[in-house]
């Protein structure tokens, strides 16, 4: 399937690695040229280099600093062109609680969500002009919670309701807004937690008892392949829409039942 993506300009933040390091490996696949914005300065030129200068373009940022969002987005323009594509993926479970300090929560706030608007905020105006696509990726603990995580939990709950704002406000501009909520997904950043819990291994397989389809995490790449195709002209008719790519976990956490043999 063609999906229309043939010189397109997608913006990924959290690019670096794991979901988003696929998503953008899936855009350049499909022709794209991809913006990377991330704070992993090795992986993100490691990349840039592996995929070619001419299609990906990384550029070191910490997405809480709103003068480097604004000078990089003006740098990723003058480099690929007016922005199709923003996928808002950066994040980080940073397990600020009730308690943690109300300064820990802003700053949980700032990390997750405020520079989901700020990126937004600045690539609005390129995509009302070219009828482009925002993309959210969120969690299941926007859903389902967690325990111990009132800033992310906060943070991609305001992703979800945002992803309905703002597809409402800009879709007489032709703009199309979605969100993708995984749950569990293995990534580094996911096998380095799982390193650090008492019984890694035994940890490991509850969880993947818990998930009903194929009993086993979800994979980077199915995640960003439902990211690729909600950024692509395939889906011009999704707006305002939160996908679950999760193998059936929601479901079955607010069912509150285990799988059986």
């Amino acid at each position: 399937m063609n999906l229309e993506l043939t010189d397109k300009h997608a913006i990924v933040t959290g690019g670096a690695s794991g979901i988003g390091e696929a998503i953008v490996r899936g855009l350049v696949a499909e022709g794209a040229r991809v913006t990377i914005l991330d704070k992993d300065r090795v992986r993100g030129q490691d990349l840039q280099d592996e995929l070619g200068a001419s299609c990906v373009l990384f550029i070191e940022l910490d997405l809480v600093d709103d003068q480097g969002c604004e000078d990089a987005v003006q740098q990723a323009v003058d480099q690929f062109g007016p922005v199709g594509i923003l996928v808002n993926n950066a994040g980080f479970n940073d397990g600020v609680g009730l308690d943690s300090s109300v300064s820990d929560f802003r700053q949980s706030l700032e990390r997750n969500l405020v520079q989901v608007f700020t990126m937004t905020h600045l690539c609005v105006p390129y995509l009302k002009a070219h009828h482009g696509a925002v993309v959210n990726v969120s969690s299941k603990v926007s859903a389902t919670g967690q325990g111990g995580a009132s800033g992310y939990g906060a943070s991609k709950g305001g992703m979800n309701s945002l992803t309905r704002e703002w597809a409402l406000e800009l879709a007489s501009d032709g703009v199309r807004v979605n969100t993708v909520i995984p749950a569990e997904v293995w990534t580094p950043q996911y096998e380095t937690w799982i390193q650090g819990v008492e019984n890694p291994e035994e940890t490991l397989q509850s969880i993947r008892n818990r998930i009903p389809l194929e009993r086993r995490m979800t994979t980077s790449e199915e995640v960003a392949d439902t990211v690729v195709f909600l950024a692509s002209a395939r889906a011009s008719h999704t707006t305002g829409q939160l996908l679950f790519v999760d193998g059936g976990y929601v479901v079955l956490d607010n069912a509150g039942i285990e799988l059986k043999d």
